[in-house]
C-alpha cells in the first residue's frame, strides 16, 4: 500500500507538476489510510470498496476533521483511486460513488444595535474627512449595501428628494434602495460641505472620493471601517459586510418581511436571505434562556 502511495506522489510531482504543498496535503490524507485499513482487516487496495472508504471518511470525521477538510480528503481519495485504476492496480474505482459531505452553514456575524450607534456616534463630522466617513458608515448600515456598491455609487444614481439610491449589484442587476433619514442627512452634509474640496480635474461622478480626488478603492473603504471601529473602542472585528449583515438582522428583528429584506439586499434567491432567520432564531433562544424562569 505504502509503495503505491509513493508512486502516486511521484506522479503528482513529475507528471502533474503539482506543488510540494499540495503533495504534502495529499500525503497527510493517504498516509492515514493503510494503518486504518490493516486495523480493519483490509490488507490490499482491492479489499477496499465504497463502503470501506465511506467508513474511513467517517473515522476521519470522528477524529475531529471538519466538513471542509473532509471534502479535501475526499478529493485526495478520488484522485488516488483513479490513478490506481489507470495503472491497472484496480479494475473498479471504489471512490467514484462517494459524495462530498455538506459543509455546515455558518451564521453571519452581526453587530448589536447599541454597538452600531456607538460606532456611528463616534465619528466627528467636523474633523478632516469626518463627513465623508460618516456618510459611508451611515449608508452601509441604512441601506445594506455591498462594499463594491458603495465604491461604485455615483452622483447621478442618488435621488436626495425621493431618498433613493440606484445600485448595480451582482449579476449586473440594478435595484433601488431607500436611504434612511440619518444617512440622507450625512450624505447631504458630505456632498455640500466636504466633497467639493476633494474634487480634482480628473474627478469622476463617484460619490465617495479619496484625498486625491479619485474614487475610493474597496481596500481603502475596508481600512476606513476598521479605523473608525478602532477609534470608537469596539473590540469586535468590524468589516463592511458585517454592517450589511447587521442591517438585515436588525430589520428582521423589528418585524420586516423576509421578501422585502431579500429585495433590499439584492439577493436573487430567497434561500440566501433565509440565513438571517437562523440568526434571529438563535437570538430568540438566547433571550428565552436568559429570561424565562425555566429557560
Amino acid at each position: 500500500m505504502e509503495s503505491q502511495i509513493d508512486s502516486f506522489l511521484l506522479y503528482l510531482a513529475t507528471e502533474r507538476g503539482l506543488s510540494s504543498a499540495y503533495q504534502l496535503s495529499v500525503r497527510q490524507t493517504l498516509d492515514k489510510l493503510p494503518p486504518w485499513s490493516q486495523k480493519n482487516g483490509h490488507a490490499q487496495w482491492r479489499d477496499l470498496g465504497t463502503d470501506e472508504l465511506s467508513a474511513f471518511l467517517s473515522h476521519l470525521r470522528k477524529s475531529g476533521l471538519e466538513a471542509s477538510s473532509l471534502r479535501i480528503a475526499l478529493v485526495h481519495l478520488k484522485v488516488f483511486f483513479r490513478f490506481l485504476v489507470k495503472r491497472n492496480h484496480l479494475e473498479i474505482d471504489p471512490a467514484e460513488p462517494l459524495l462530498a459531505p455538506k459543509t455546515a452553514s455558518r451564521l453571519p456575524e452581526t453587530l448589536g444595535a447599541q454597538a452600531v450607534e456607538k460606532l456611528l456616534n463616534s465619528i466627528n463630522p467636523d474633523k478632516r474627512l469626518g463627513r465623508r466617513d460618516l456618510a459611508i458608515m451611515e449608508l452601509f448600515y441604512a441601506s445594506g449595501l455591498r462594499l463594491s456598491e458603495i465604491c461604485n455609487a455615483r452622483l447621478e444614481t442618488l435621488d436626495l428628494d425621493d431618498h433613493f439610491l440606484r445600485v448595480t449589484g451582482k449579476g449586473n442587476k440594478t435595484r433601488l434602495v431607500p436611504v434612511g433619514g440619518r444617512a440622507l442627512d450625512a450624505l447631504s452634509k458630505y456632498l455640500t460641505g466636504e466633497r467639493p474640496a476633494l474634487v480634482s480635474k480628473k474627478t469622476s461622478s463617484h460619490i465617495f472620493l479619496s484625498v486625491r480626488g479619485g474614487p475610493l478603492s474597496t481596500v481603502r473603504v475596508r481600512q476606513i471601517v476598521k479605523e473608525r471601529a478602532k477609534a470608537a473602542g469596539i473590540d469586535q472585528n468590524i468589516y463592511p459586510h458585517l454592517l450589511r449583515h447587521s442591517f438585515a438582522t436588525h430589520l428582521l428583528e423589528n418585524g420586516a418581511d423576509l421578501r422585502v429584506i431579500q429585495e433590499l439586499l439584492g439577493h436573487a434567491d430567497i434561500s440566501t436571505t433565509q440565513i438571517y432567520t437562523h440568526v434571529d432564531q438563535k437570538r430568540l433562544k438566547t433571550v428565552h434562556k436568559n429570561f424565562h424562569p425555566r429557560g
